[in-house]
């Protein structure tokens, strides 16, 4: 039961399912995240955490950066199929296509591979 509340309160917020929608083209900085969502790294620092704490993303740390990617398809299959969901009802969403528009122009202009800007 824990789980599936953790999985439903993270997505009643939008800016969280923002956030996992843009996760599905590969790994993201944590400072990229708060650029694409422009919210303030505190705010999106908990956003990520309650993602995280719902099983839907998985971290990587280098150095002082935060990697943020959707959870492993064997690691959490409820997760992958929930995330499978968002996206098939999500796709023609203007905020989420506005997003993927802004993240493909943004990856286009820098390197995320290293964020020795952040």
């Amino acid at each position: 039961m824990r789980k599936i509340l953790n999985i439903t309160k993270a997505l009643s917020d939008e800016n969280r399912i923002r956030a996992l929608m843009m996760l599905q083209g590969g790994e993201m900085c944590v400072c990229n995240i708060i650029e694409m969502l422009d919210l303030a790294p505190s705010t999106v620092s908990k956003h990520m955490s309650i993602l995280k704490q719902a099983d839907l993303v998985e971290t990587r740390r280098d150095g002082k950066w935060t990697y943020y990617r959707l959870s492993d398809v064997d690691s959490n299959p409820a997760a992958t199929e929930i995330i499978q969901w968002l996206l098939s009802n999500l796709e023609k969403d203007s905020m989420v296509r506005k997003d993927k528009t802004r993240l493909n122009k943004y990856k286009s202009k820098t390197s995320t591979a290293s964020c020795k800007n952040c």
